[in-house]
Protein backbone atom coordinates (compact mmCIF):
# COMPACT_ATOMS: atom_id res chain seq x y z
CA UNK A 1 0.00 0.00 0.00
CA UNK A 2 1.14 3.56 -0.71
CA UNK A 3 -0.43 4.83 2.26
CA UNK A 4 0.88 5.06 5.53
CA UNK A 5 -0.61 4.13 8.90
CA UNK A 6 -1.91 7.62 9.48
CA UNK A 7 -2.73 8.02 5.44
CA UNK A 8 -0.92 10.87 5.24
CA UNK A 9 2.17 11.65 3.30
CA UNK A 10 5.56 10.68 4.96
CA UNK A 11 8.94 12.00 3.70
CA UNK A 12 10.34 8.04 2.54
CA UNK A 13 7.50 8.56 -0.01
CA UNK A 14 9.69 10.73 -2.23
CA UNK A 15 13.07 9.29 -1.31
CA UNK A 16 12.89 7.00 -4.36
CA UNK A 17 12.29 3.96 -2.45
CA UNK A 18 9.21 1.39 -2.22
CA UNK A 19 6.49 3.58 -0.98
CA UNK A 20 7.10 6.25 -3.64
CA UNK A 21 6.89 3.91 -6.38
CA UNK A 22 3.55 2.68 -4.63
CA UNK A 23 2.38 6.24 -4.08
CA UNK A 24 3.27 6.82 -8.05
CA UNK A 25 1.26 3.14 -9.23
CA UNK A 26 -1.15 3.06 -6.55
CA UNK A 27 -2.72 6.94 -6.57
CA UNK A 28 -0.90 9.15 -9.44
CA UNK A 29 -0.81 6.69 -12.24
CA UNK A 30 -4.29 5.34 -12.54
CA UNK A 31 -5.52 8.85 -12.54
CA UNK A 32 -3.26 9.91 -15.45
CA UNK A 33 -3.69 6.91 -17.19
CA UNK A 34 -2.29 6.76 -20.93
CA UNK A 35 0.43 4.47 -21.89
CA UNK A 36 2.79 7.12 -22.25
CA UNK A 37 3.69 6.88 -18.56
CA UNK A 38 4.78 3.19 -19.15
CA UNK A 39 8.13 3.60 -20.47
CA UNK A 40 10.95 2.37 -18.23
CA UNK A 41 12.95 5.19 -19.56
CA UNK A 42 14.11 8.68 -17.61
CA UNK A 43 12.11 10.30 -20.85
CA UNK A 44 9.09 10.12 -23.15
CA UNK A 45 9.20 10.10 -26.75
CA UNK A 46 6.79 12.38 -28.48
CA UNK A 47 5.61 11.44 -32.02
CA UNK A 48 6.41 13.99 -34.67
CA UNK A 49 4.29 16.97 -34.31
CA UNK A 50 2.32 18.10 -37.66
CA UNK A 51 2.98 21.78 -37.01
CA UNK A 52 5.48 24.02 -34.98
CA UNK A 53 5.10 23.33 -31.41
CA UNK A 54 4.56 25.40 -28.88
CA UNK A 55 5.63 25.23 -25.35
CA UNK A 56 4.58 27.04 -21.73
CA UNK A 57 5.52 26.44 -18.34
CA UNK A 58 3.42 27.38 -15.11
CA UNK A 59 3.13 26.57 -11.71
CA UNK A 60 0.09 26.24 -9.07
CA UNK A 61 -0.11 27.47 -5.67
CA UNK A 62 -3.60 28.10 -5.06
CA UNK A 63 -4.57 27.90 -1.47
CA UNK A 64 -7.22 26.47 -0.44
CA UNK A 65 -6.30 23.50 -3.31
CA UNK A 66 -10.28 23.20 -3.36
CA UNK A 67 -12.46 25.81 -3.81
CA UNK A 68 -16.13 26.59 -5.72
CA UNK A 69 -15.89 25.36 -9.15
CA UNK A 70 -12.37 24.05 -9.23
CA UNK A 71 -9.38 22.85 -7.69
CA UNK A 72 -5.91 22.73 -8.20
CA UNK A 73 -5.42 19.73 -10.25
CA UNK A 74 -8.15 20.93 -12.58
CA UNK A 75 -6.85 24.47 -12.70
CA UNK A 76 -3.35 22.93 -13.03
CA UNK A 77 -4.59 21.56 -16.91
CA UNK A 78 -6.72 24.63 -17.81
CA UNK A 79 -3.96 27.27 -16.86
CA UNK A 80 -1.77 25.42 -18.86
CA UNK A 81 -3.35 24.67 -21.72
CA UNK A 82 -5.33 28.47 -21.67
CA UNK A 83 -1.86 29.75 -22.33
CA UNK A 84 -1.17 27.57 -25.71
CA UNK A 85 -4.62 28.11 -26.52
CA UNK A 86 -4.24 32.07 -26.55
CA UNK A 87 -1.05 31.81 -28.21
CA UNK A 88 -2.80 30.34 -31.02
CA UNK A 89 -1.99 26.54 -30.47
CA UNK A 90 -3.92 23.39 -29.90
CA UNK A 91 -2.34 21.86 -26.59
CA UNK A 92 -1.78 17.78 -27.20
CA UNK A 93 0.59 17.11 -23.73
CA UNK A 94 1.50 18.05 -20.29
CA UNK A 95 4.08 17.29 -17.91
CA UNK A 96 3.36 17.46 -14.15
CA UNK A 97 5.94 17.79 -11.21
CA UNK A 98 4.03 17.17 -7.77
CA UNK A 99 5.74 18.87 -4.08
CA UNK A 100 3.90 17.32 -1.66
CA UNK A 101 4.66 18.74 1.56
CA UNK A 102 5.12 15.82 4.84
CA UNK A 103 1.89 14.86 6.03
CA UNK A 104 -0.61 15.88 3.64
CA UNK A 105 -3.60 13.89 3.35
CA UNK A 106 -3.05 10.78 0.57
CA UNK A 107 -6.77 10.59 0.34
CA UNK A 108 -6.81 14.12 -0.73
CA UNK A 109 -4.18 14.03 -2.81
CA UNK A 110 -6.09 10.78 -4.81
CA UNK A 111 -9.05 13.08 -4.93
CA UNK A 112 -7.17 15.97 -6.63
CA UNK A 113 -4.79 13.59 -9.21
CA UNK A 114 -8.75 12.25 -9.96
CA UNK A 115 -10.08 15.79 -10.78
CA UNK A 116 -6.35 16.95 -13.38
CA UNK A 117 -6.75 13.25 -15.23
CA UNK A 118 -10.37 14.24 -15.56
CA UNK A 119 -9.89 17.84 -16.66
CA UNK A 120 -7.01 16.56 -19.00
CA UNK A 121 -8.46 13.65 -20.98
CA UNK A 122 -11.78 16.41 -20.79
CA UNK A 123 -9.38 18.70 -22.79
CA UNK A 124 -7.77 16.15 -24.86
CA UNK A 125 -4.32 16.52 -23.52
CA UNK A 126 -2.31 13.69 -22.20
CA UNK A 127 -0.05 13.63 -18.90
CA UNK A 128 3.31 12.21 -20.80
CA UNK A 129 5.73 12.53 -17.92
CA UNK A 130 6.20 14.17 -14.41
CA UNK A 131 8.21 14.19 -11.23
CA UNK A 132 7.28 13.69 -7.44
CA UNK A 133 9.32 15.45 -4.40
CA UNK A 134 8.03 15.34 -1.01
CA UNK A 135 8.89 18.48 1.34
CA UNK A 136 9.32 18.34 5.18
CA UNK A 137 6.28 19.81 7.05
CA UNK A 138 6.29 23.81 6.71
CA UNK A 139 7.92 23.96 3.65
CA UNK A 140 5.05 23.94 1.75
CA UNK A 141 1.51 24.61 1.96
CA UNK A 142 0.00 21.21 1.36
CA UNK A 143 0.79 20.71 -2.16
CA UNK A 144 2.42 22.82 -5.08
CA UNK A 145 2.41 21.52 -8.73
CA UNK A 146 4.19 22.72 -12.07
CA UNK A 147 3.57 21.89 -15.15
CA UNK A 148 4.85 22.30 -18.84
CA UNK A 149 2.77 22.40 -21.81
CA UNK A 150 3.15 20.99 -25.31
CA UNK A 151 1.18 21.92 -28.36
CA UNK A 152 1.35 22.86 -32.17
CA UNK A 153 0.61 26.26 -33.83
CA UNK A 154 -2.66 26.67 -36.05
CA UNK A 155 -2.30 26.58 -39.37
CA UNK A 156 -2.31 30.28 -40.77
CA UNK A 157 -1.76 31.82 -36.78
CA UNK A 158 0.24 34.75 -36.32
CA UNK A 159 -0.52 36.59 -33.34
CA UNK A 160 1.43 39.62 -31.41
CA UNK A 161 1.38 42.80 -29.27
CA UNK A 162 3.63 44.09 -32.18
CA UNK A 163 0.72 43.59 -34.53
CA UNK A 164 -1.85 45.70 -32.42
CA UNK A 165 -3.10 49.09 -34.07
CA UNK A 166 -4.69 52.28 -33.15
CA UNK A 167 -8.73 51.59 -33.42
CA UNK A 168 -8.82 47.89 -32.80
CA UNK A 169 -11.26 47.07 -30.69
CA UNK A 170 -10.93 45.26 -26.71
CA UNK A 171 -12.88 42.08 -26.22
CA UNK A 172 -13.21 40.16 -23.00
CA UNK A 173 -15.27 36.72 -23.58
CA UNK A 174 -17.08 36.93 -20.32
CA UNK A 175 -17.58 38.15 -16.63
CA UNK A 176 -14.31 39.11 -15.06
CA UNK A 177 -12.99 38.76 -11.67
CA UNK A 178 -14.98 35.22 -11.00
CA UNK A 179 -12.07 33.23 -9.73
CA UNK A 180 -10.25 35.73 -7.80
CA UNK A 181 -13.68 35.92 -6.00
CA UNK A 182 -14.62 32.50 -5.31
CA UNK A 183 -10.84 31.41 -4.25
CA UNK A 184 -11.24 34.53 -1.78
CA UNK A 185 -14.21 33.24 -0.33
CA UNK A 186 -13.36 30.21 -0.11
CA UNK A 187 -10.68 31.35 2.74
CA UNK A 188 -13.30 32.61 4.31
CA UNK A 189 -11.28 34.95 5.92
CA UNK A 190 -14.51 38.18 5.63
CA UNK A 191 -17.26 35.82 6.93
CA UNK A 192 -18.66 36.26 4.22
CA UNK A 193 -20.01 33.19 1.76
CA UNK A 194 -21.93 32.82 -1.61
CA UNK A 195 -22.51 30.42 -4.29
CA UNK A 196 -20.26 31.89 -6.93
CA UNK A 197 -17.82 29.61 -8.95
CA UNK A 198 -14.69 30.04 -10.63
CA UNK A 199 -14.29 29.88 -13.87
CA UNK A 200 -11.79 27.82 -14.27
CA UNK A 201 -12.01 26.32 -18.02
CA UNK A 202 -10.34 25.41 -20.86
CA UNK A 203 -10.64 28.34 -23.21
CA UNK A 204 -9.66 26.48 -26.74
CA UNK A 205 -13.19 25.96 -28.00
CA UNK A 206 -13.00 30.18 -27.50
CA UNK A 207 -9.79 30.15 -29.09
CA UNK A 208 -10.21 28.10 -32.28
CA UNK A 209 -13.40 29.78 -32.70
CA UNK A 210 -11.15 32.78 -34.63
CA UNK A 211 -8.20 30.75 -35.94
CA UNK A 212 -9.60 31.82 -39.37
CA UNK A 213 -9.84 35.68 -38.79
CA UNK A 214 -6.85 37.38 -39.88
CA UNK A 215 -8.19 40.27 -37.60
CA UNK A 216 -7.57 38.96 -34.28
CA UNK A 217 -4.02 40.80 -33.34
CA UNK A 218 -3.41 39.06 -30.14
CA UNK A 219 -5.15 36.51 -27.14
CA UNK A 220 -4.24 36.54 -23.56
CA UNK A 221 -5.81 34.81 -20.12
CA UNK A 222 -6.24 37.42 -17.77
CA UNK A 223 -5.58 35.31 -14.33
CA UNK A 224 -2.91 37.06 -12.31
CA UNK A 225 -4.03 40.93 -12.08
CA UNK A 226 -7.06 40.55 -14.23
CA UNK A 227 -8.12 42.67 -17.30
CA UNK A 228 -6.15 45.36 -15.98
CA UNK A 229 -3.07 44.58 -15.61
CA UNK A 230 -3.09 42.53 -19.20
CA UNK A 231 -4.34 46.02 -20.29
CA UNK A 232 -1.10 47.99 -18.50
CA UNK A 233 1.17 45.14 -19.85
CA UNK A 234 -0.27 45.84 -23.86
CA UNK A 235 0.29 49.78 -23.04
CA UNK A 236 3.76 49.10 -21.55
CA UNK A 237 4.55 46.65 -25.14
CA UNK A 238 3.09 48.91 -27.74
CA UNK A 239 3.83 52.56 -26.71
CA UNK A 240 -0.20 52.93 -27.15
CA UNK A 241 -3.34 53.53 -24.97
CA UNK A 242 -6.27 51.94 -23.92
CA UNK A 243 -9.68 52.99 -23.42
CA UNK A 244 -12.18 50.52 -21.34
CA UNK A 245 -15.36 51.07 -21.12
CA UNK A 246 -17.03 49.96 -17.39
CA UNK A 247 -20.78 50.04 -18.62
CA UNK A 248 -19.64 46.88 -21.13
CA UNK A 249 -17.28 45.05 -19.25
CA UNK A 250 -19.50 42.48 -17.75
CA UNK A 251 -19.01 41.47 -13.97
CA UNK A 252 -21.06 39.27 -12.00
CA UNK A 253 -23.69 40.79 -9.29
CA UNK A 254 -21.64 38.67 -6.34
CA UNK A 255 -18.41 39.95 -7.92
CA UNK A 256 -19.35 43.53 -7.48
CA UNK A 257 -21.29 43.23 -4.01
CA UNK A 258 -17.95 41.51 -2.95
CA UNK A 259 -15.37 44.01 -3.88
CA UNK A 260 -17.72 46.78 -3.16
CA UNK A 261 -18.07 45.72 0.26
CA UNK A 262 -14.35 45.04 0.89
CA UNK A 263 -12.75 47.15 -1.32
CA UNK A 264 -11.48 45.00 -3.96
CA UNK A 265 -11.32 46.12 -7.88
CA UNK A 266 -12.90 43.38 -10.22
CA UNK A 267 -10.72 44.84 -13.48
CA UNK A 268 -7.76 43.41 -11.18
CA UNK A 269 -8.82 40.06 -10.16
CA UNK A 270 -7.97 36.50 -11.40
CA UNK A 271 -9.79 34.95 -14.18
CA UNK A 272 -8.92 31.45 -15.40
CA UNK A 273 -11.66 30.48 -18.20
CA UNK A 274 -11.61 33.84 -20.21
CA UNK A 275 -10.07 35.34 -22.83
CA UNK A 276 -8.69 39.23 -23.81
CA UNK A 277 -8.50 39.50 -27.39
CA UNK A 278 -7.50 42.69 -29.55
CA UNK A 279 -9.17 42.57 -32.79
CA UNK A 280 -9.41 44.96 -35.93
CA UNK A 281 -12.73 46.98 -35.88
CA UNK A 282 -13.54 45.33 -39.07
CA UNK A 283 -13.40 41.56 -36.93
CA UNK A 284 -14.91 42.95 -33.59
CA UNK A 285 -18.01 41.99 -34.49
CA UNK A 286 -17.86 39.16 -35.92
CA UNK A 287 -15.71 37.62 -33.00
CA UNK A 288 -18.24 39.05 -30.81
CA UNK A 289 -21.17 36.97 -32.43
CA UNK A 290 -18.76 33.83 -32.72
CA UNK A 291 -18.22 34.00 -28.76
CA UNK A 292 -21.49 34.64 -27.78
CA UNK A 293 -22.80 31.58 -29.62
CA UNK A 294 -20.78 29.75 -27.31
CA UNK A 295 -21.44 28.01 -23.70
CA UNK A 296 -18.47 29.66 -22.75
CA UNK A 297 -18.72 33.18 -24.27
CA UNK A 298 -22.17 33.90 -24.05
CA UNK A 299 -21.43 36.89 -22.42
CA UNK A 300 -18.95 38.58 -23.98
CA UNK A 301 -18.40 41.91 -24.63
CA UNK A 302 -16.44 44.52 -26.59
CA UNK A 303 -15.24 46.30 -23.55
CA UNK A 304 -12.57 49.02 -25.37
CA UNK A 305 -10.58 50.47 -27.62
CA UNK A 306 -7.02 51.16 -28.65
CA UNK A 307 -5.72 54.56 -28.74
CA UNK A 308 -3.17 56.35 -29.75
CA UNK A 309 -3.54 59.85 -28.58
CA UNK A 310 -2.25 58.64 -24.89
CA UNK A 311 -0.67 55.56 -23.48
CA UNK A 312 -2.19 54.60 -20.83
CA UNK A 313 -5.09 52.24 -19.33
CA UNK A 314 -8.30 54.49 -18.84
CA UNK A 315 -11.30 53.37 -17.69
CA UNK A 316 -14.22 55.70 -18.12
CA UNK A 317 -16.74 54.98 -15.37
CA UNK A 318 -20.33 54.57 -15.54
CA UNK A 319 -20.91 57.84 -14.62
CA UNK A 320 -18.71 59.72 -18.08
CA UNK A 321 -15.51 59.92 -15.46
CA UNK A 322 -12.45 59.03 -16.43
CA UNK A 323 -10.31 56.91 -14.04
CA UNK A 324 -6.91 55.51 -14.44
CA UNK A 325 -6.00 52.09 -13.83
CA UNK A 326 -2.35 51.80 -13.27
CA UNK A 327 -0.07 48.36 -12.77
CA UNK A 328 -0.14 46.82 -9.54
CA UNK A 329 2.21 47.21 -6.84
CA UNK A 330 1.12 44.87 -4.02
CA UNK A 331 -0.96 41.36 -4.88
CA UNK A 332 -4.10 41.51 -3.46
CA UNK A 333 -4.91 38.31 -3.29
CA UNK A 334 -1.74 35.98 -3.36
CA UNK A 335 -2.18 32.09 -3.89
CA UNK A 336 -4.76 32.70 -6.17
CA UNK A 337 -3.73 30.31 -9.05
Amino acid sequence: MATSEKGLIELCHGNGGRLMHQLIEDIIRPALANPMLDTKLDAVQLPVLEGPPVITTDGFTVQPLEFPGGDIGSLAVHGTINDLAVSGAVPLYLTLNLFIEEGFEISRLARLMKSLGEAAEAAGVVVVAGDTKVLPRGQCSGLYLATTGIGILSPGTNLSMDFVQSGDKVLISGPVGDHGTAVMLAREQFGLAGTLLSDSANVLPLTRALQDLGGVRFMRDPTRGGLATVACELCRATGLGINLWQETIPVSEQVRGVCELLGYDPYYLACEGRVMAVVSEHDALLVLKRWQALPAGSQAAIVGEIQSSHSQVVLTTDYGGERILEELEDDPLPRIC
